[in-house]
């Protein structure tokens, strides 16, 4: 356990059964300041209406909490994170990578805020290791379909595996999968939506790169996923949906959100991860699978922004998913818990949360997440106890 560890498990408990772990988390934005602090940060010119130079959010990080002794080594961002990594160990990590990978300078004139890392700072995404980069996001195209290209040949380079963008639709459209033995895969969908500023023009075709985009929270667009999910999905394998939706801030969830995420369920999904919203959403149980509407932030370069205080974007949040597989039926799949260990933005570097923090996420999580049924119970709000242990009850109550 690390301090401030919040932990959230189901009732269902099993000796029988192999435990996969998945590491899931909000956005990962490694571009503009986050790439200046780096060893070979890019071209630091923005052409945002206020800020012009990335620097710029280097010295509001530094002017909040302190300095920043530049370069920092690749590993430096993720901070504290890389330790609960190595200490969990999950079977899996997927990340959406919200930032483009280039040094093209064209700007999509369309967007106000560009997101671009120096592609010689990749060893900063991978020294967290992910599995799956998620890029169907309002970000990965920032600079352009040569923007696209470069950002996919650099992490092709790199071995890094993507979601949700290609050169052509096929691409975009084909999800990873990542091999956990025993006949038995992790297949990840990426999917973007206008919900979260992500153009319908980016949307790649058959003849142009672009990204996986789906268009509406219809049944038929559901219908569509879905479809997709049964071509690929074999009776072994757990699907994760990696969606970029709705708004930056407020904990509201639309009923048009709720309805997809349920329909994703039904037609074989097992986790609905969600992301583009600042700040934690609610976390729903529904038919024995998970669905996080918003994992908030993980690693960028926001701190010191002011505005929006009171929803602490300061506060980020690592999610392990655990499901339990029978090891007689490996189609016979549970979800076993949800683990959350909350860590904080300092100095652009993740370190570990506040009790005091994790105390104020545990009641925000009851709370915003009551409506879904989902309870969240611990130990005494004591400030001399840093350990707290979170269930999830996993039907509606009443």
């Amino acid at each position: 356990m690390w301090p401030g560890e919040v932990l959230a498990v189901s009732p269902r408990q099993t000796r029988r059964r192999r435990r996969v772990t998945l590491f899931l988390c909000g956005d990962v934005m490694l571009g503009r300041g986050v790439d200046q602090i780096l060893p070979h940060p890019g071209d630091p010119h923005l052409s945002e209406p206020l800020v012009r130079d990335a620097r710029t959010y280097v010295g509001m990080a530094e002017a909040a909490n302190g300095p920043v002794t530049r370069p920092v080594g690749f590993g430096w961002p993720w901070g504290e994170a890389l330790s609960v990594f190595d200490e969990v160990r999950p079977d899996v990590r997927v990340v959406n990578l919200e930032t483009s990978i280039t040094r093209c300078d064209d700007a999509d004139p369309s967007k106000l805020v560009h997101y671009r890392m120096n592609p010689a700072n990749l060893p900063c995404l991978a020294a967290a290791r992910p599995d799956v980069c998620a890029l169907a996001n309002n970000h990965v195209l920032d600079f352009g379909r040569a923007g696209l290209v470069e950002t996919l040949d650099a992490l092709s380079a790199t071995g890094l595996t993507v979601a949700g963008a290609g050169v052509r639709l096929d691409e975009a459209h084909r999800p990873a999968a990542v091999g956990i033995g025993a006949g038995q895969r992790v297949v990840v969908f990426s999917l973007g939506t206008p919900s979260s500023g992500v153009p319908p023009t980016w949307a790649a075709t058959a003849a142009r790169p672009g990204v996986d985009v789906v268009p509406d929270f219809s049944e038929a667009a559901a219908a569509e996923v879905t479809a997709r999910v049964r071509r690929v999905k074999h009776p072994a394998d757990l699907v994760v949906a990696s969606i970029h939706w709705g708004s930056n801030w407020g904990y509201g969830v639309s009923d048009e959100q709720i309805g997809f995420a349920h329909r994703l369920i039904d037609g074989g999904v097992d986790i609905v991860h969600g992301h583009s919203s600042h700040h934690p959403r609610p976390v729903e149980v529904y038919r024995d699978r998970l669905v996080l509407y918003g994992c908030g932030d993980f690693v960028n370069d926001y701190e010191g922004i002011t505005g929006y205080e009171q929803y602490r974007d300061d506060l980020r949040l690592a999610y392990f998913v655990s499901f339990d597989v029978d090891a007689s039926d490996t189609s016979d799949t549970s979800l076993a818990g949800l683990r959350i260990v909350p860590l904080r933005a300092r100095r652009m570097r993740l370190e570990h949360a506040e009790h005091a923090d994790t105390v104020w996420l545990r009641t925000l999580l009851e709370r915003i997440s009551g409506g879904f049924g989902t309870r969240f119970a611990g130990p005494p709000r004591d400030p001399l106890i840093d350990r707290l242990e979170l269930r999830l009850r996993t039907s509606p109550p009443g």
